[in-house]
């Protein structure tokens, strides 16, 4: 079976610095695979290749389709409205975004302005907007860090109901080992310098 997202990665740079190795990643439709590894190890220059938003590197990238992504934080145009950080940002219709706002919650705040949100209403923006793209390829980095447990526990559960009801390839950056284990059907773990794929069993 052909994969949703395939690539061979030489090496990839930070100016003169080599951040990442030889590496290998296919990700099939309706598989979420996690990378986890040390900070700054280079969790996030690789899911920037997969998004075309990282230029300096080596090696052959395919996808199926363009990737959304779900940034570390929500990314979102203060000055415009709920519905318009969708509509504006993916091309897709009002209603397109209402109903992802719906499907995230927020259905009643499609025409506030993003900083009368709290910050969990602020991801559900970010996780809306991603799937108002009917992705088949989705990114995400870090997406549910910095909020209290209680607050990732309920992102995860609506990632998790959001991603149940389309064939998505997912990749998920994560500093945290429990959330790849919930999330994940398949782990890996980078390290080294420069950073590659480590083949030991992710800690429990």
């Amino acid at each position: 079976m052909t994969p949703a997202l395939s690539l061979d990665l030489r090496a990839a740079q930070h100016g003169r610095l080599t951040v990442l190795g030889a590496l290998s990643l296919q990700v099939q439709l309706g598989e979420t695979v996690a990378i986890c590894g040390a900070s700054g190890v280079g969790k996030s220059t690789l899911l920037r290749i997969l998004a075309g938003l990282h230029a300096d590197w080596l090696g052959d990238l395919s996808q199926i389709a363009p990737p959304a992504m779900v940034f570390q934080e929500p990314t979102l145009l203060p000055w415009r409205s709920v519905r318009d950080n969708i509509t504006l940002l993916t091309g897709c219709s009002a209603q397109v975004a209402d109903q992802a706002l719906a499907d995230c919650g927020l259905a009643e705040k499609a025409a506030a302005f993003p900083n009368a949100l709290s910050l969990g209403q602020q991801r559900r923006l970010a996780l809306a907007r991603a799937f108002a793209m009917r992705p088949q390829i989705l990114l995400m980095d870090e997406a549910f860090t910095s909020l209290d447990p209680s607050l990732a526990a309920e992102m995860m559960t609506l990632f998790e109901t959001l991603r149940a009801a389309r064939p998505l390839a997912t990749v998920l950056v994560t500093h945290d080992p429990a959330e790849a284990l919930r999330l994940a059907s398949r782990t890996l773990t980078l390290s080294g310098h420069p950073a590659r794929f480590d083949a030991s069993p992710l800690p429990v």
